[in-house]
């Protein structure tokens, strides 16, 4: 079976699932958890606080632990809830960061199967391939035949933490032409928190911004929407400046933004002057779902 996984700063996606990158060890099964893991001994679960910035997510197994999770539900989604399963990964990461493919790929591999309990149910899987994609890139493969008549797109990822920037030339990667810069949406959210605290005195969180950006329903009051929108506007602002300097101009360039970020700026960037023509992919599974498209391609060539 192949899944799919985009393991994003802020939330892991597969093509069906998303949930926050988020993990609390357990030494005893917590007796209300709505999902647990358990393996080599330790209970796992989500959380909804995600995990501390790793540039490396190879660093520990908590990332490996969040692929579980993917894997079990994509699984369970399947009808598969038991007994040995044969998995293909199809997982990806930032194009400035693709030459570290080869150990990413390492890390999901293991010589054994590996054997866990999803929500008490025993499941035993087997690694067998894991592809790795360049991020942004995959996110536009539904688009590809399009893209193929566009002489240069650019592509800009908005993600939790980065946002990737890609070039495609005639629907191709250039990945001389990437960068990952540190501007995403966590980053912004924590100006904003630290802002309001300091200037209103109030305490939000992620789902407080998300919702004033998104025109959602809140009790907030509307200095504090005022601020949020103002500094979210800065923050738009300081990403298209960033690209500037990076001699990416959207002026003479169609771009097309995807990611998380992506529906949350959408408005600011769609009246700005410093972009000329611009399209938006906002399904955050958008990487997951090209990450799939293009192992079953690559898996079609090796049968």
């Amino acid at each position: 079976m192949l899944i799919a996984i985009d393991h994003g700063n802020y939330a892991i996606k597969t093509p069906r699932f998303s949930f926050v990158s988020g993990l609390s060890e357990h030494a005893t099964k917590p007796p209300l958890a709505d999902e647990v893991i358990e393996y080599e001994g330790s209970y796992w679960t989500l959380s909804g606080r995600r995990l501390p910035y790793m540039r490396d997510k190879t660093r520990d197994d908590r990332h490996f632990i969040l692929s579980l999770f993917a894997i079990a539900k994509e699984l369970v989604n399947a009808g598969c809830v038991s007994g040995s399963e044969k998995v293909d990964l199809a997982v990806g990461l930032p194009p400035e960061h693709y030459k570290l493919r080869d150990r990413f790929a390492q890390y999901f591999k293991r010589a054994e199967p590996i054997s866990f309990c999803y929500n008490d149910h025993p499941m035993s899987v087997s690694i067998q391939h894991v592809f790795v994609y360049p991020q942004a890139y995959a996110a536009v493969i539904p688009q590809s035949s399009q893209l193929l008549k566009t002489l240069r797109m650019f592509v800009v990822d908005i993600g939790g933490i980065t946002t990737d920037v890609l070039l495609l030339r005639s629907g191709k990667p250039d990945l001389q032409v990437c960068r990952s810069l540190e501007s995403g949406v966590i980053t912004m959210n924590n100006e904003i928190i630290g802002k309001i605290s300091a200037e209103h005195d109030m305490k939000i969180e992620d789902e407080h911004i998300s919702a004033v950006l998104l025109g959602r329903e809140t009790i907030l009051p509307d200095c504090v929407k005022k601020t949020i929108r103002e500094c979210a506007q800065m923050h738009a602002n300081g990403i298209l400046d960033q690209l500037r300097e990076l001699q990416v101009d959207l002026r003479t360039n169609p771009v097309i933004f995807i990611g998380g970020g992506s529906a949350l700026f959408r408005p600011l960037f769609e009246h700005s002057p410093l972009i000329a023509q611009a399209s938006f992919i906002s399904d955050p599974k958008a990487n997951a779902i090209g990450y799939e498209m293009l192992a079953t391609q690559q898996l079609s060539r090796l049968t």
